[in-house]
Protein backbone atom coordinates (compact mmCIF):
# COMPACT_ATOMS: atom_id res chain seq x y z
CA UNK A 1 0.00 0.00 0.00
CA UNK A 2 1.19 3.43 -1.26
CA UNK A 3 1.73 6.25 1.52
CA UNK A 4 -1.22 8.21 1.03
CA UNK A 5 -3.28 4.90 1.01
CA UNK A 6 -1.92 4.20 4.26
CA UNK A 7 -2.49 8.29 5.45
CA UNK A 8 -6.42 7.64 4.31
CA UNK A 9 -6.99 4.29 6.03
CA UNK A 10 -5.59 5.70 8.87
CA UNK A 11 -7.22 8.64 8.93
CA UNK A 12 -10.65 6.66 8.01
CA UNK A 13 -9.79 4.56 11.21
CA UNK A 14 -9.59 7.51 13.80
CA UNK A 15 -12.39 8.99 12.16
CA UNK A 16 -14.77 5.64 12.96
CA UNK A 17 -12.85 6.14 16.53
CA UNK A 18 -13.08 9.70 17.53
CA UNK A 19 -17.19 10.28 15.99
CA UNK A 20 -18.99 7.97 18.51
CA UNK A 21 -17.04 9.81 21.45
CA UNK A 22 -17.59 13.04 19.58
CA UNK A 23 -21.48 12.28 19.36
CA UNK A 24 -21.43 11.14 22.84
CA UNK A 25 -20.08 14.05 24.21
CA UNK A 26 -22.61 16.78 22.51
CA UNK A 27 -25.53 14.24 23.53
CA UNK A 28 -24.13 14.55 27.20
CA UNK A 29 -23.25 18.21 27.25
CA UNK A 30 -26.73 18.87 25.51
CA UNK A 31 -28.50 16.93 28.58
CA UNK A 32 -25.79 18.61 31.19
CA UNK A 33 -26.95 22.20 29.97
CA UNK A 34 -30.95 21.14 29.50
CA UNK A 35 -30.84 20.10 33.07
CA UNK A 36 -29.21 22.74 34.32
CA UNK A 37 -31.60 25.46 32.84
CA UNK A 38 -34.24 22.91 34.68
CA UNK A 39 -32.45 23.15 38.01
CA UNK A 40 -31.44 26.87 37.92
CA UNK A 41 -34.96 28.25 39.14
CA UNK A 42 -34.98 25.86 42.02
CA UNK A 43 -31.11 26.92 43.12
CA UNK A 44 -32.67 30.59 42.59
CA UNK A 45 -35.56 29.81 44.53
CA UNK A 46 -33.98 28.03 47.46
CA UNK A 47 -30.55 30.33 47.12
CA UNK A 48 -28.73 26.98 47.85
CA UNK A 49 -25.51 29.03 46.36
CA UNK A 50 -25.20 30.81 49.42
CA UNK A 51 -24.91 27.41 51.30
CA UNK A 52 -22.39 25.82 48.99
CA UNK A 53 -19.89 28.86 49.07
CA UNK A 54 -21.77 30.24 45.92
CA UNK A 55 -20.15 27.15 44.18
CA UNK A 56 -22.77 27.19 41.44
CA UNK A 57 -22.69 23.49 39.69
CA UNK A 58 -22.80 22.08 44.18
CA UNK A 59 -25.60 23.76 43.82
CA UNK A 60 -27.42 22.10 40.87
CA UNK A 61 -26.49 19.15 42.38
CA UNK A 62 -27.76 19.08 45.54
CA UNK A 63 -30.92 20.83 44.35
CA UNK A 64 -30.87 17.77 41.53
CA UNK A 65 -30.62 15.60 44.94
CA UNK A 66 -33.52 17.51 47.04
CA UNK A 67 -35.79 17.07 43.78
CA UNK A 68 -34.93 13.62 43.49
CA UNK A 69 -35.78 12.87 47.39
CA UNK A 70 -39.07 15.45 46.90
CA UNK A 71 -39.64 12.95 43.95
CA UNK A 72 -39.95 10.05 45.89
CA UNK A 73 -41.46 11.10 49.00
CA UNK A 74 -44.35 11.69 46.93
CA UNK A 75 -44.34 8.33 45.65
CA UNK A 76 -43.83 6.91 49.07
CA UNK A 77 -46.93 9.22 50.15
CA UNK A 78 -49.25 8.27 46.92
CA UNK A 79 -48.80 4.50 48.17
CA UNK A 80 -50.91 4.90 52.09
CA UNK A 81 -54.27 5.21 51.79
CA UNK A 82 -54.01 9.11 52.82
CA UNK A 83 -52.13 9.88 50.04
CA UNK A 84 -54.13 7.56 47.39
CA UNK A 85 -57.45 9.80 48.31
CA UNK A 86 -55.53 13.14 48.13
CA UNK A 87 -54.25 12.23 44.80
CA UNK A 88 -57.47 10.52 43.61
CA UNK A 89 -59.35 13.88 44.88
CA UNK A 90 -56.19 16.19 42.39
CA UNK A 91 -57.11 13.81 39.25
CA UNK A 92 -61.09 14.04 39.97
CA UNK A 93 -60.79 17.64 39.54
CA UNK A 94 -58.16 17.50 36.58
CA UNK A 95 -61.38 15.36 35.03
CA UNK A 96 -63.80 18.89 35.22
CA UNK A 97 -60.87 20.86 32.74
CA UNK A 98 -61.42 19.18 29.49
CA UNK A 99 -57.75 20.04 27.79
CA UNK A 100 -56.57 19.47 31.14
CA UNK A 101 -57.47 16.34 31.47
CA UNK A 102 -56.42 15.52 28.14
CA UNK A 103 -53.00 16.30 28.59
CA UNK A 104 -52.78 15.17 32.09
CA UNK A 105 -54.15 11.73 31.47
CA UNK A 106 -51.76 11.53 28.19
CA UNK A 107 -49.26 12.12 29.49
CA UNK A 108 -49.71 9.81 33.15
CA UNK A 109 -50.43 6.94 30.20
CA UNK A 110 -47.30 7.43 28.42
CA UNK A 111 -45.67 7.61 31.80
CA UNK A 112 -47.05 4.70 32.93
CA UNK A 113 -46.16 2.49 29.71
CA UNK A 114 -42.47 3.66 29.66
CA UNK A 115 -42.34 3.03 33.57
CA UNK A 116 -43.23 -0.68 32.82
CA UNK A 117 -40.59 -1.16 30.10
CA UNK A 118 -41.54 -3.24 27.80
CA UNK A 119 -44.48 -4.73 29.35
CA UNK A 120 -47.22 -3.25 27.06
CA UNK A 121 -46.30 -4.19 23.84
CA UNK A 122 -47.49 -8.20 24.01
CA UNK A 123 -44.95 -9.04 20.66
CA UNK A 124 -43.00 -7.75 17.82
CA UNK A 125 -44.54 -7.72 14.31
CA UNK A 126 -44.36 -7.07 10.93
CA UNK A 127 -46.73 -4.96 9.29
CA UNK A 128 -46.72 -3.92 5.25
CA UNK A 129 -46.27 -0.25 5.30
CA UNK A 130 -46.09 2.15 4.38
CA UNK A 131 -47.33 0.07 1.05
CA UNK A 132 -47.63 -3.49 -0.11
CA UNK A 133 -44.56 -5.42 -0.29
CA UNK A 134 -42.35 -3.14 2.04
CA UNK A 135 -42.53 -4.56 5.89
CA UNK A 136 -42.70 -2.40 9.10
CA UNK A 137 -41.20 -3.61 12.76
CA UNK A 138 -44.12 -2.97 15.28
CA UNK A 139 -45.71 -3.61 18.50
CA UNK A 140 -48.51 -5.71 18.71
CA UNK A 141 -50.30 -3.84 21.70
CA UNK A 142 -53.93 -4.75 22.12
CA UNK A 143 -56.65 -5.94 20.44
CA UNK A 144 -58.82 -2.78 18.79
CA UNK A 145 -61.60 -1.41 20.43
CA UNK A 146 -64.94 -3.73 19.46
CA UNK A 147 -66.52 -0.63 17.66
CA UNK A 148 -64.02 -0.82 15.01
CA UNK A 149 -64.17 -4.42 14.46
CA UNK A 150 -68.39 -3.92 14.87
CA UNK A 151 -67.39 -1.14 11.80
CA UNK A 152 -64.95 -3.67 9.60
CA UNK A 153 -66.54 -6.71 10.43
CA UNK A 154 -62.77 -8.08 10.99
CA UNK A 155 -60.73 -9.44 13.93
CA UNK A 156 -58.45 -5.82 14.31
CA UNK A 157 -54.99 -5.91 16.23
CA UNK A 158 -53.63 -2.70 17.72
CA UNK A 159 -50.13 -2.19 16.28
CA UNK A 160 -48.08 0.62 17.03
CA UNK A 161 -44.97 1.54 14.36
CA UNK A 162 -42.00 3.12 16.14
CA UNK A 163 -40.02 5.83 14.09
CA UNK A 164 -36.33 4.83 13.87
CA UNK A 165 -34.32 5.86 15.33
CA UNK A 166 -36.48 7.39 18.22
CA UNK A 167 -39.26 4.59 18.63
CA UNK A 168 -41.37 7.26 20.98
CA UNK A 169 -43.24 8.43 18.37
CA UNK A 170 -44.63 6.58 15.90
CA UNK A 171 -47.68 5.62 13.83
CA UNK A 172 -50.74 3.49 15.74
CA UNK A 173 -52.82 1.40 13.10
CA UNK A 174 -55.53 -1.26 13.18
CA UNK A 175 -54.31 -4.24 11.46
CA UNK A 176 -56.47 -7.68 10.42
CA UNK A 177 -55.41 -10.32 12.43
CA UNK A 178 -54.71 -12.27 8.80
CA UNK A 179 -52.10 -9.02 8.05
CA UNK A 180 -49.94 -9.42 10.77
CA UNK A 181 -46.75 -11.35 10.37
CA UNK A 182 -45.51 -12.38 14.00
CA UNK A 183 -41.50 -12.13 14.54
CA UNK A 184 -39.76 -14.23 16.56
CA UNK A 185 -37.68 -11.68 18.32
CA UNK A 186 -38.34 -10.26 21.90
CA UNK A 187 -39.35 -6.70 22.41
CA UNK A 188 -35.78 -5.48 23.62
CA UNK A 189 -34.14 -6.88 20.37
CA UNK A 190 -36.85 -5.12 18.56
CA UNK A 191 -36.45 -1.67 20.26
CA UNK A 192 -32.88 -2.42 19.54
CA UNK A 193 -33.11 -2.73 15.84
CA UNK A 194 -35.13 0.24 15.73
CA UNK A 195 -32.74 2.69 17.62
CA UNK A 196 -29.71 1.37 15.92
CA UNK A 197 -31.71 2.18 12.61
CA UNK A 198 -30.75 -1.71 11.81
CA UNK A 199 -27.00 -1.73 12.28
CA UNK A 200 -28.10 -4.37 15.04
CA UNK A 201 -29.57 -7.16 13.01
CA UNK A 202 -27.82 -10.41 14.67
CA UNK A 203 -31.13 -11.91 15.75
CA UNK A 204 -33.47 -10.94 12.46
CA UNK A 205 -34.52 -14.07 10.76
CA UNK A 206 -36.44 -14.84 7.44
CA UNK A 207 -40.13 -14.06 6.96
CA UNK A 208 -41.85 -15.45 9.17
CA UNK A 209 -45.83 -17.59 8.43
CA UNK A 210 -48.90 -15.21 8.83
CA UNK A 211 -50.08 -15.25 12.33
CA UNK A 212 -52.89 -17.79 12.24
Amino acid sequence: MSLSGRLRASFVTGLLLVTPLAVTLLVLQFVFVRTTRLLNPVVRATRLTSYTGNVEIVAQLLAAVLLALGITALGYLASWRLGKRLFGGVERAIRLVPLVRTVYFGVRQVSESLAQRTAGYDAVALVEFPREGVYAIGFVTNEAPRSTRRATNEDLYTVFLPNSPNPTAGTLTLVPDDDIYEVDMSVRRGLRLLVTTGLSVDDVDDLPEVVA
